[in-house]
């Protein structure tokens, strides 16, 4: 019986500490606070965030059709540097491998005026309920890692 008991309890906490990996609980602030840690100050644009609205998304994230709860948006103030960070929040989990195809082919990493992204540096990619999308010539992977390894 103690066995088993020991048992229940390794695997209660497995699954406990799987599923918490998955998703990412906190504000879309907190979390883009997060996915920019340990970049140096110098390698960023001066960023704002910007909420995502029915008016702007399609400025963001292309002319997408899926549902979200929220969606949060950090880009230079004033900048000539291509560079985007747009992190969304699903209203179904379920729901993520079709928005990130969506935004992969409806996002313009050319929407700036004289400079654009690489396609290769346009990343989408999800924890849970959230997805973000990068486009950054420079920082795009360390921003996509920094996202991927948030506790």
């Amino acid at each position: 019986m103690k066995k088993i008991s020991i048992l229940l309890v390794v695997l209660c906490a497995l699954l406990v500490g799987c599923s918490n990996k998955k998703g990412l609980d906190g504000s879309l602030s907190e979390i883009m606070k997060e996915v920019y840690a340990g970049i140096p100050s110098d390698d960023l644009p001066g960023l704002e965030n910007n909420k995502v609205t029915s008016e702007n998304f399609s400025y963001y994230l292309g002319d997408v059709t899926f549902k979200y709860k929220e969606a949060l948006a950090s880009e230079p103030k004033m900048s000539s540097i291509a560079h985007s960070v747009v992190l969304v929040r699903l209203e179904d989990a379920k729901d993520a491998d079709k928005a990130m195809k969506e935004i992969k082919e409806k996002v313009n990493p050319r929407k700036w005026v004289c400079v654009e992204v690489a396609e290769e540096n346009v990343l989408v990619v999800n924890r849970g309920d959230i997805v973000m999308l990068v486009m950054d010539d420079e920082l795009a992977q360390t921003i996509k890692d920094n996202f991927l390894n948030l506790e």
